[in-house]
């Protein structure tokens, strides 16, 4: 756009805006692509860059996004109908009007979205001022990512407490985007879950709606069976598709299935470590099946929770996750199975997946040094 070219030489260096510098270079290169390409015979030329993996990463989360507002949406209004009866609103229920409940689900996601990305932007912005360095592209992703983990109940006041912890905690205080080996999405959900576990748990924050409570699928499943699910109505479809109560974006393996489909034939996420997920979480409860005929299938684990969520768009995270081959299957092998134990094992805390996946973080620097050194090791016994 000219109007920024015009503007670019007030925020280069001797400019008399000079110290927003930052804050110019993310509007122009969010809104645009950059003018200044790199040049010389000594770079890697490739069509993706950071910018471009963020936009596909967009894109991947859209059907994600879209699901978030209306589930929400769709919850609020049935258990509205349901609790002063249909006859009571006006022709079919709200809960039947696919418009009805985007508009009520958009009023619920949009105000969270806003605060997520207004109180990041002040970091991201407070950070690059004093390290004088251009904002990264990406943080749009991040806050959706934040977003997408809240219930819909959550108190705003809490996501700005969460995402300021999630973002310097997390990313910034080790050098920005690329740098963290921590997943700030998830970390800004652990410390919500930790700080203020009653907007997290319970009974009462998974529906908008005054004197209403109702446990999430994945917590009667654990806690009474998943014969407790058909006898209050909710099905194996029902959960696929993200029809359920939970957390605004974690409920529809339909829609994070959508979103893996983009990322794996775009190559941006890692297709080892979503299946050696799935293959940890399959193994692992269908031994528990074989000693408990109550327990709860593989099936049902991998379309309740936020496991299909964290599987595709939380364990892949570039900067977090295990980067060699092997390690990458040693990675997704330990977060499923771990997911499965924990959940199965302590059932006090049924939405383990967002610590089993920081737990990987912290081990996939570890994973990645004994496959390399096992490397080295073999490579050395070659030449002896």
């Amino acid at each position: 756009m000219k109007l920024l070219d015009d503007m670019k030489p007030h925020f280069e260096n001797g400019g008399k805006w000079e110290k927003y510098s930052a804050v110019y270079d993310a509007i122009d290169t969010t809104l645009y692509s950059p003018a200044t390409v790199t040049s010389g015979t000594v770079h890697v030329r490739d069509s993706i860059n950071h910018k471009r993996v963020m936009s596909i990463l967009m894109l991947a989360l859209l059907p994600c996004i879209l699901m978030a507002m209306w589930n929400s949406g769709y919850q609020v209004n049935l258990t509205l109908a349901q609790m002063v009866g249909a006859d009571a609103l006006t022709g079919l229920s709200n809960h039947t009007s696919i418009w009805a409940n985007m508009l009520k689900g958009a009023w619920m996601f949009l105000p969270v979205l806003l605060i997520v990305l207004i109180t990041q932007g002040i970091w991201v912005a407070v950070f690059a001022s004093m390290r004088q360095r251009p904002i990264d592209a990406g943080f749009l992703v991040t806050a959706t990512l934040i977003t997408l983990l809240m219930p819909p109940t959550v108190p705003l006041w809490q996501v700005v407490l969460a995402t300021s912890f999630g973002v310097v905690i997390g990313r910034e205080i080790y050098g920005g985007i690329g740098m963290n080996f921590l997943n700030p999405a998830l970390v800004a959900w652990v410390f919500l879950a930790m700080a203020y576990p009653s907007s997290m748990s319970g009974d009462a924050v998974w529906t908008a709606v005054d004197g209403y409570t109702g446990a999430t699928p994945l917590g009667m499943a654990l806690a009474d069976g998943v014969s407790s699910l058909s006898s209050a109505g909710i099905t194996w479809k029902a959960a696929f598709l993200g029809t359920i109560p939970g957390s605004m974006g974690e409920t529809s393996a339909l829609a994070c299935l959508l979103g893996a489909i983009i990322l794996l034939v775009t190559g941006i996420a890692s297709w080892r470590i979503i299946t050696s997920i799935v293959i940890g979480v399959v193994v692992i409860s269908s031994i528990l099946c074989l000693f408990d005929s109550g327990a709860m299938n593989p099936a049902w684990h991998l379309v309740l929770g936020g496991l299909a969520f964290g599987a595709v768009f939380l364990a892949t995270d570039h900067s977090s996750a295990a980067l060699t081959i092997k390690g990458q299957w040693i990675y997704g092998l330990l977060i499923g199975s771990l997911v499965v134990l924990v959940r199965v094992f302590n059932p006090m805390m049924p939405e383990c997946v967002g610590m089993v996946i920081l737990f990987g973080n912290v081990t996939a620097p570890l994973i990645d040094r004994l496959v390399v050194n096992a490397h080295i090791k073999k490579r050395m016994l070659r030449h002896v």
